[in-house]
């Protein structure tokens, strides 16, 4: 008998509140809310803990620093997450919490880790959010995958922060494009993510094709109509799914310590969107299984006590997708194995296996 492949899989196109434990709590209403509708899995956007800095050029020019800049970059290391890993980044000793210990402390970091395998646990969804993970005295943009029974199975850093970007973040290593495998609703599934404009890199989407991920994830920070398009290549070129989540930011809703310097938001339309959304799904022959979505926010006007709140549901697309669906588009043309040439053409990653993680 044919294995039942369905999924259920959900983006939530949601706001980087005020503070980190405002974040975590909507974070939280959110995958409630998903999980009362049969998700198994959702995506968050890129920077989601600790914020996307979106119109803050942090008091910097070429050759030059104002003072109110360096104010702006210690106000969002502090807003940033300390998920216990080192700034070489640890890997699987991170994962299975081999890392000594603080003293007199149960776990490293700040608890955000914690947090969020013991809402995955009780809630039963595989959460992927977006990261601004402080490590040592460097912010890197992460992604963490964490499993309702396992907890986090892996966590990586953009290895290359986009244009102004590498101002404030560090390289991340390329060994965390590690794919991970995992079982939800008794299907095998076997995932990874690139971070915003690393879709724009063809050889960093082949390290992801050629682990034979069937679960594609990309957060990211770009709300152009130009962001659909590549999502459908990306899901075509690899036959795989595709989820994105964006977030959705008026420009009244940036921190006050970007706009401050700027002459606040009075001067400006504190309504403008500086990021309209965009979140999508797509399957493995391009098609659009959720349009994007725009000027919608999980996180905007949702009520706490209420996980069906209709403000959550306008800005979180769901869709049941059935895995086998990949296999099949593989039938005429396969870049993971049979169309990818390797005879011809050559791919390594420092530090990382390109082989499909074990089943």
């Amino acid at each position: 008998m044919p294995q039942n492949l369905t999924l259920t899989v959900a983006v939530a196109q949601a706001s980087t509140q005020p503070t980190l434990s405002a974040t975590l709590e909507a974070l939280g209403r959110t995958t409630r809310h998903a999980a009362a509708k049969g998700v198994h899995l959702i995506l968050f956007p890129e920077a989601y803990l600790g914020g996307y800095p979106r119109t803050c050029d942090f008091g910097m020019v070429i050759g030059a620093r104002l003072p109110h800049g360096r104010d702006q970059f210690l106000e969002y290391f502090n807003a940033a997450v300390d998920l216990g890993d080192t700034p070489a980044g640890a890997g699987d000793d991170w994962v299975d919490r081999k890392l000594p210990l603080p003293r007199a402390k149960e776990y490293r970091g700040d608890g955000t880790r914690e947090y969020l395998e013991k809402l995955s646990r009780e809630t039963g969804v595989f959460i992927v959010c977006g990261v601004i993970e402080r490590a040592g005295s460097s912010l890197y943009c992460s992604v963490i995958y964490v499993d309702p029974r396992d907890g986090a199975l892996g966590k990586r850093r953009k290895v290359m922060p986009t244009a102004s970007e590498r101002m404030i973040w560090a390289q991340g290593s390329p060994s965390t494009l590690k794919a991970v495998a995992t079982e939800l609703n008794g299907v095998r599934v076997t995932l990874a993510a690139a971070i915003c404009w690393e879709n724009y890199m063809p050889l960093l989407r082949q390290s992801l094709y050629s682990q034979n991920v069937n679960l594609y994830l990309a957060p990211t920070a770009d709300s152009r109509d130009t962001w659909l398009p590549l999502m459908r290549a990306v899901a075509t070129e690899g036959r795989t799914f595709v989820l994105s989540a964006n977030q959705c930011v008026r420009r009244r809703e940036l921190p006050g310590w970007i706009t401050a310097p700027q002459g606040g938001v009075a001067e400006a339309d504190g309504d403008e969107y500086v990021s309209r959304g965009g979140s999508c799904i797509v399957g493995p022959l391009g098609d659009v299984l959720c349009e994007p979505i725009w000027e919608v926010s999980t996180d905007r006007g949702a009520d706490a006590s209420d996980v069906n709140d209709p403000a959550i549901a306008a800005a979180l697309s769901i869709a049941e997708i059935d895995l086998d669906d990949c296999q099949r588009g593989k039938l005429d043309i396969d870049v993971t194995g049979g169309s990818s040439r390797s005879d011809a053409f050559k791919l390594t990653v420092e530090g990382l296996d390109l082989n499909p993680p074990p089943q």
